[in-house]
């Protein structure tokens, strides 16, 4: 109820605005008026998230009210106590020039060139230039097993996530549907070490010794028991392998072929004009 009153004294109060002015807009019902620009009640409502509180309701549709009436106030005093008008109008037309020609750089873009390079580029690229993608950080091949604290036939499991063959996978995902809290397999693929620590109780001062030292690795809390098994070690300062880099070579071919493309698209558009006489040359 609270909300329709406040909404109803907003109605009376554009109704009254209505009759006074020739501007608002008839199809719309208006709430308020400042410096001649109306703010009208579908405005609010649109920015009201659906099954809100009627306090939430009213708390938002004021604070947008207030933003909405202080913004008209300070851009007309703005506009009335601006000193250099012509270098705002200066401004606004040169990004209104730089916005249209992006726009249009980016249309004959989509048009003209691959949405992404080749497998047959992208690997190229790597091995000739390699030596630009060295790691950062230690990256792991392996399976992450998290049981809850107690689980049974521990002895099978260790074993089975030790061994990490075919046979041993299949019971290991048999068991995690009973028993297992999560688990994760990576084998296939290469995972940063520090994302598989955020999942584990463990504290590491140095990884490259941890690494080096462990094939497997099993800890417990409270609730849970990890285990650890790593397959395949890729470390820090080696060269990163093709999958992981493969995004960013895909990024640096298609930003150098763009920058070409609207460098020689550049370059042909002022040649035609000057052959066509686009462009008139004045003898001083």
């Amino acid at each position: 109820m609270q909300m329709l009153k406040h909404l109803f004294m907003m109605l009376i109060f554009g109704t009254l605005i209505s009759c006074n002015s020739s501007s608002v807009d008839q199809e719309r019902v208006p709430l308020l008026e400042v410096e001649g620009k109306f703010l009208y009640l579908d405005q609010v409502q649109d920015i009201i998230p659906p099954q809100v509180s009627e306090a939430d309701s009213i708390q938002i549709a004021d604070s947008y009210i207030r933003k909405w009436v202080t913004d008209v106030l300070l851009y007309e005093n703005a506009k009335r106590n601006i000193v250099n008008k012509e270098e705002i109008d200066r401004l606004l037309d040169d990004y209104k020039k730089s916005l249209t020609i992006h726009q249009y750089q980016q249309k004959l873009i989509q048009q003209r060139l691959p949405e992404e390079p080749s497998e047959e580029e992208m690997k190229k690229f790597y091995e000739d230039f390699s030596s630009q993608f060295t790691l950062k950080e230690n990256l792991l091949k392996g399976i992450l097993l998290v049981v809850p604290v107690g689980a049974p036939d521990m002895g099978n499991v260790r074993r089975w996530v030790q061994s990490g063959d075919n046979k041993s996978l299949e019971k290991i995902e048999k068991y995690s549907l009973q028993h297992g809290l999560s688990y994760d397999y990576f084998a296939d693929r290469w995972m940063p070490f520090n994302e598989i620590l955020r999942k584990m109780p463990l504290q590491i001062e140095n990884q490259s010794d941890f690494l080096a030292s462990h094939k497997f690795y099993e800890v417990s809390d409270t609730l849970k028991h990890y285990m650890l098994s790593i397959e395949a070690i890729k470390r820090i300062g080696e060269t990163e392998p093709y999958e992981t880099a493969k995004e960013k070579i895909s990024n640096i071919i298609l930003n150098k072929l763009k920058s070409e493309f609207i460098m020689n698209f550049e370059n042909e558009l002022y040649k035609d004009a000057i052959q066509d006489g686009t462009v008139t040359f004045f003898n001083k």
